[in-house]
């Protein structure tokens, strides 16, 4: 079948996490993407692990392989005047260009908006930036991942009451904003091809987290009308029912009681007669009365597995859900009955199992393919784009631009 984005020409331009994760969405549903790095090392993301069997190489980077799959690798030095000429040639032949520079590096390779226009009017541009391109106290400043929770206001909220911040996840804000950054690439790209001139979107990494859900949009908005927040740091407890992370026999459980499922409750306990006791009903809208709870449902999650809690929680329709592992959800009945992990065969690597599409089209399924070596595709790419022979190529590399 064809991909839902075959025909698609895009110049990768984007390094890291954020930038390479919103380019593989596009790769993975069958768009072409051009992925520029440096022949000196490429893809700082290449450098780091884990690794195969803990073996350091730049072709072996799990970071990497993850988040370029799809792609084809061409090495340009973009410090000579000529790799700039390619760089301008091919951009010229792309309809979206997705960069990750420093504001201004666009500009001084000679590829800023104007000169894209002069190009290819109908090419789309997409800039990711920490702060963004225009002008700006932070504009310049560095930033990573738990940087740009902080500053985007949502570590505000990640703690209990009286305790510190706490870090959600390894690069969950990159991975955030790459999502966000794709469906505007992919607005910019459909905009040009309606009106017939490229689009600019310029995406800032605390802009999008300012203004996500995950916290951070919706407490903006609470403080600005009310100047209280709309999430909070978690304190006491809100009601007497059972609600938040507890442990079972074999880890940790997430529920989500509310008072109105108190009959829930009694029934997945195996104590029914308790739905209408006075003793309880008239109580369990009091926070205080949370003790008397607990009596009875600690004894039964403790004597529970994650995996049992959940599946009789959710038969009693109640919200509960495992805090799985990694190992946990490698396993997950659910996930591999949905075909959701791809094996695919890395050259020097061998087979590896990595996540799934994020989503599925039936009539144009998406696939994903290998990430690229570093350079992999140089030649293929600069003799068919741009008409360059090998000979041509040879001395290229010898002069250090490919």
């Amino acid at each position: 079948m064809t991909a839902a984005l075959d025909g698609v020409r895009i110049l990768d331009l984007t390094q890291g996490v954020a930038g390479p994760y919103c380019t593989k969405l596009f790769a993975d549903y069958g768009a072409d993407v051009i992925k520029i790095e440096r022949p000196d090392g490429g893809d700082p993301a290449r450098r780091v692990g884990p690794f195969p069997a803990d073996e350091p190489h730049h072709d072996r980077s799990g970071l990497f392989l993850e988040l370029n799959t799809s792609k084809r690798s061409v090495t340009l030095n973009l410090k000579t005047a000529t790799g700039q000429r390619m760089l301008r040639r091919l951009a010229g032949n792309a309809d979206l260009v997705i960069e990750s520079f420093r504001p201004g590096t666009l500009a001084r390779l000679g590829l800023d908006a104007t000169r894209l226009q002069e190009l290819n009017g109908q090419t789309a541009l997409v800039s990711i930036s920490n702060f963004g391109q225009t002008p700006g106290p932070y504009r310049d400043y560095e930033l990573d991942d738990f940087l740009a929770y902080a500053m985007g206001g949502v570590l505000d909220v990640t703690a209990y009451e009286g305790r510190e911040p706490v870090k959600i996840g390894i690069y969950a804000p990159l991975f955030l904003v790459g999502a966000v950054a794709a469906s505007f690439a992919f607005g910019a790209l459909w905009g040009a091809q309606r009106s017939g001139r490229g689009e600019r979107v310029d995406i800032a990494v605390m802009d999008v987290l300012a203004a996500s859900m995950d916290r951070g949009g919706t407490n903006l908005v609470s403080a600005a009308y009310s100047g209280g927040l709309g999430h909070d740091r978690a304190g006491p407890r809100s009601s007497a029912m059972p609600s938040g992370v507890y442990p079972c026999a074999d880890g940790y459980v997430q529920v989500n009681i509310l008072s109105a499922w108190w009959p829930r409750l009694c029934n997945l306990l195996g104590r029914p007669e308790l739905a209408t006791d006075p003793a309880y009903t008239e109580h369990i809208y009091d926070p205080d009365f949370g003790p008397e709870i607990d009596k009875l449902w600690y004894p039964w999650v403790l004597a529970r597995t994650k995996q049992e809690v959940m599946e009789q929680g959710q038969a009693s329709g109640i919200g509960a859900a495992a805090l799985n592992t990694v190992d946990d959800v490698m396993r997950d009945a659910h996930l591999r009955a949905r075909d959701f992990w791809v094996t695919l065969d890395h050259r020097g690597v061998g087979p590896l199992e990595f996540p799934g599409l994020p989503f599925r089209m039936l009539g144009t399924p998406g696939d994903i393919r290998p990430a690229p070596r570093l350079g992999e595709h140089t030649l293929e790419v600069l003799t068919q784009r741009l008409g360059y022979s090998r000979r041509e190529l040879v001395q290229l590399r010898q002069r250090n631009v490919v």
